[in-house]
């Protein structure tokens, strides 16, 4: 593996943050990569040798999130809900900056979707209507009914300012999960 220079990552990280804190304060939309630029402190020809514009820069700070998601999904795939949604929890709380701007902000719908897309793929396998409490009904309903929940919990979460701390929610999302699933 190639080591990166730290100035480059240093540049990258400033630039990702300012478009982070940029869109907490107006709509993506009326963002300019100068916008960026003056944030990050770092000029447009850096922005435009890491990104190809603004959208790209957007798609891959939403791209890192989801797959650093995965990891998470990954390494407690074995555990039990309650346990498994703390390191979730955690890393929310971590980036509560970048999720609590992606989730409201009017300019990044398409995080929202991403999101949902991502937990679909995820709580798929956990499914079965076959047997149990969910024998005979359409797996489809049950997936975006517990997907629209999680999401829904997350914002809520977010909007709150976080009035639990990630271990309650954590035991507390388990237990609904464990019920519906």
């Amino acid at each position: 593996m190639t080591k990166v220079d730290r100035r480059i990552l240093k540049s990258q990280e400033a630039i990702k943050k300012a478009v982070i804190a940029l869109m907490s304060e107006k709509s993506f939309d009326d963002i300019t990569i100068q916008d960026i630029s003056d944030k990050a402190n770092v000029s447009r020809g850096t922005i435009y040798l890491h990104f190809v514009d603004k959208y790209d820069l957007l798609d891959k700070l939403i791209e890192e999130h989801i797959n650093a998601m995965r990891e998470i999904c990954e390494s407690s795939s074995e555990m039990e809900y309650s346990e498994a949604n703390l390191p979730w929890f955690e890393y929310l709380e971590k980036n509560y900056l970048f999720f609590s701007t992606m989730l409201a902000s009017k300019g990044a719908p398409s995080f929202r979707s991403r999101f949902k897309e991502f937990l679909i793929e995820e709580f798929k396998d956990e499914v079965d209507i076959t047997k149990g409490k969910n024998q005979g009904l359409n797996e489809d309903v049950i997936i975006q009914f517990i997907v629209t929940s999680y999401v829904g919990i997350v914002e809520w979460w977010f909007t709150n300012g976080m009035p639990l701390p990630p271990h309650v929610m954590s035991e507390q999302v388990g237990m609904l999960l464990e019920r519906n699933l």
